[in-house]
């Protein structure tokens, strides 16, 4: 395994720039997720860290070795696509195999090694099966057992589960972070699913138009993002324009005035953005001192299982969402029409 230095990549086709100056260090053993929307450089720029894709400029290094312009099969990465791209005349085991036979490894240590992944991704009891024999998920681990039989300096993964169904997907996620862990393999893993990356990644890095709108652990990226397009990109978010007004306050378009906490925020912030999680809906209670207020109308409620979502509009005519879970939801039986008070912590407010 090694760690991966990328050092302002850059990818152009004609005058269209598609990567746009990335620069990215990750760690020996990290779990790294590359996360944006259809058309904003991630697969380019694994692309081209894998050797499938020539930079256009900048520099790619394995460990200290760099591997800009060497061919993929000088890289030692391990790769998985979206296609599984298996032999479908082959066994698993022979699927597996295949890259070790074009290494020209020795019969017996590609029987171990095929035995070894197979076991990892707990598939050994059907090494003797075709991969039309195999379900979806069974299809996936066979492609990570093809990917890590060789043992690559770094495993690199585009949108592998996009296949699956939710509920599967979400099951070999989880076996794909335990194999992860396990090797302690460099993990690039592309996804324009937010849950996934948030759930399987060490760290995130979102991307808008080429370029790297922030990199930050899971956490830091859904609470503290660095800019309005990481905060609607990422989980749902409300977002009143507008601009500060003295200390601690947000004077919003529309009229309406807010609490906000000022230490981090810029000057000239023009949005203020809430989540909806934050956001407590009540009859006829006033807000809490120190909390944003604003009378609203209940507009819509939508069921979601661990959760029931609010739309409430306000006086002015915002829009406003409230998560609020349903543990004891006898407290929460709103119905459109009713008249609630919507409110916040200060703290909770973020400004862009």
């Amino acid at each position: 395994m090694s760690s991966i230095l990328i050092q302002g990549l850059v990818k152009r086709h004609g005058a269209q720039v598609t990567v746009d100056r990335v620069s990215l260090e990750i760690g020996q053993g990290e779990f790294i997720a590359f996360l944006g929307p259809s058309g904003c450089g991630k697969t380019t720029t694994l692309r081209m860290i894998a050797g499938l894709t020539e930079a256009s400029a900048g520099s790619i290094h394995f460990g200290g070795r760099e591997v800009t312009h060497l061919p993929p099969y000088l890289r030692n990465a391990g790769l998985v696509f979206q296609g599984y791209a298996l032999f479908p005349h082959m066994s698993v085991a022979e699927n597996v195999a295949f890259g070790l036979q074009m290494r020209k490894v020795g019969h017996e240590e590609e029987r171990r090694r095929v035995e070894e992944a197979l076991s990892l991704v707990k598939l050994a009891h059907l090494a003797g099966r075709l991969p039309k024999e195999l379900s979806g998920g069974q299809q996936q681990r066979v492609a990570l057992a093809r990917a890590i039989v060789y043992k690559p300096e770094v495993l690199l993964l585009d949108e592998p589960l996009s296949a699956l169904d939710a509920k599967l997907r979400t099951e070999v996620r989880t076996e794909l972070r335990r194999l992860q862990s396990a090797l302690g393999l460099t993990t690039i893993f592309v996804t324009h699913d937010q849950d996934e990356a948030l759930s399987v990644a060490d760290r995130i890095v979102v991307m808008s138009a080429g370029r790297v709108e922030q990199v930050g652990t899971p956490r830091e990226i859904y609470q503290r993002p660095a800019t309005r397009f990481v905060a609607e990109f990422i989980g749902l978010t409300n977002l009143f324009p507008g601009g500060l007004e003295g200390h601690g306050r947000f004077r919003c378009e529309d009229g309406e005035c807010f609490a906000v906490t000022t230490t981090d925020a810029p000057s000239n912030a023009s949005v203020l953005a809430i989540r909806p999680e934050h956001v407590r809906l009540v009859r006829g209670v006033p807000a809490p001192d120190g909390e944003s207020a604003v009378e609203a109308t209940v507009e819509d409620v939508i069921y979601r299982g661990a959760l029931t979502e609010f739309v409430v509009r306000t006086a002015s005519g915002a829009k406003l969402a409230a998560h609020l879970q349903n543990a004891g939801l006898g407290r929460y039986e709103l119905r459109p029409g009713d008249r609630v008070i919507a409110s916040w912590p200060a703290d909770a407010s973020m400004l862009f």
